[in-house]
């Protein structure tokens, strides 16, 4: 009699093991770090991903030197909140391999003002606060310059400092000051410079913005945003289904109602931006940035 319902026994476990295996859970995880996770669109993005087998786990970063550190040293899988001019500048000083896998939008960096409507309106010798990262810096910089409010000493390129500003044929005087900070900073400077991401955080306005890069200009290549990963995961399957499912038309949709209208979709293959990479890191290092 004992040993039929030990039988039985083994007989039902062997068939709850089977049950299990047969219904368990088969999803993937990615843990994804980015600078804005509080954004609604990412719900929609993660949602998608939940359908497709993959549990996204989001890591929120507020201060842009720690998401590549991060990803580089395995405590994320991707991350997504930078430009590849960026990613470059980091590659090439840190002496890292960490490649794009998938563009996601190219968006125009503002001058905003919370105190004038124009360029035009600001007085001689206020000042204006850009990002003190290098690569948003020198780009800032280039905005100011196309909007007349400084003057460089050199043709401004993607390496610009504050100090390529003439200071003498200047109408703004420039301070630096981290890029979560700028638009903090309004209440105490005539404008700012302000990321899209920190822009939306503090719910600025598109009729605050009084001048702008142009997004759909080749020369803003080095700006297209992307998700990255360590080189190893570069032709990651999962990771590339990520990719596609960030240009879901449902996802894109949240994208711009959450990140504004300005931005502009890319679908650069991963080639094409891992090729633009290698060649800013070159740019980078032959500039001594």
């Amino acid at each position: 009699m004992r040993s039929r319902i030990l039988v039985l026994l083994l007989s039902f476990i062997a068939a709850a093991s089977v049950i299990t295996a047969c219904g368990g859970d088969d999803s993937q995880a990615v843990k994804i770090g980015v600078a804005d996770a509080s954004e609604s669109y990412w719900n929609v993005f993660k949602q998608k991903a939940s359908a497709a087998g993959i549990d996204v786990e989001l890591v929120n970063f507020t201060d842009y030197n720690q998401p590549n550190p991060a990803l580089a040293e395995g405590e994320l899988d991707l991350n997504e909140f930078q430009h590849l001019l960026y990613l470059a500048t980091y590659n090439a000083k840190n002496n890292k391999d960490l490649v794009p896998i998938g563009a996601t939008a190219v968006y125009p960096l503002p001058l905003y003002s919370t105190q004038y409507k124009s360029v035009g309106e600001i007085p001689q010798g206020a000042q204006v606060a850009i990002p003190n990262d290098p690569t948003n810096q020198a780009r800032g910089l280039l905005v100011l310059a196309q909007a007349g409010l400084i003057t460089l000493t050199k043709p401004g390129n993607a390496f610009s400092t504050p100090a390529d500003i003439d200071q003498a044929r200047s109408k703004v005087k420039v301070i630096a000051v981290d890029a979560g900070q700028t638009a903090a900073n309004l209440d105490s400077v005539a404008a700012a410079i302000v990321n899209n991401n920190y822009a939306t955080s503090a719910k600025l306005t598109a009729d605050q913005i009084i001048a702008s890069d142009d997004p759909n200009a080749e020369a803003s290549k080095p700006y297209i945003n992307a998700f990255v990963a360590r080189a190893a995961d570069k032709d990651n399957a999962t990771y590339a289904k990520l990719v596609q499912i960030y240009h879901d038309p449902q996802v894109i949709a949240a994208v711009k109602k959450s990140l504004g209208e300005s931005g502009v979709i890319k679908t650069n293959s991963p080639a094409d931006l891992q090729a633009t990479v290698k060649g800013l890191e070159s740019d980078v290092r032959a500039n001594g940035s």
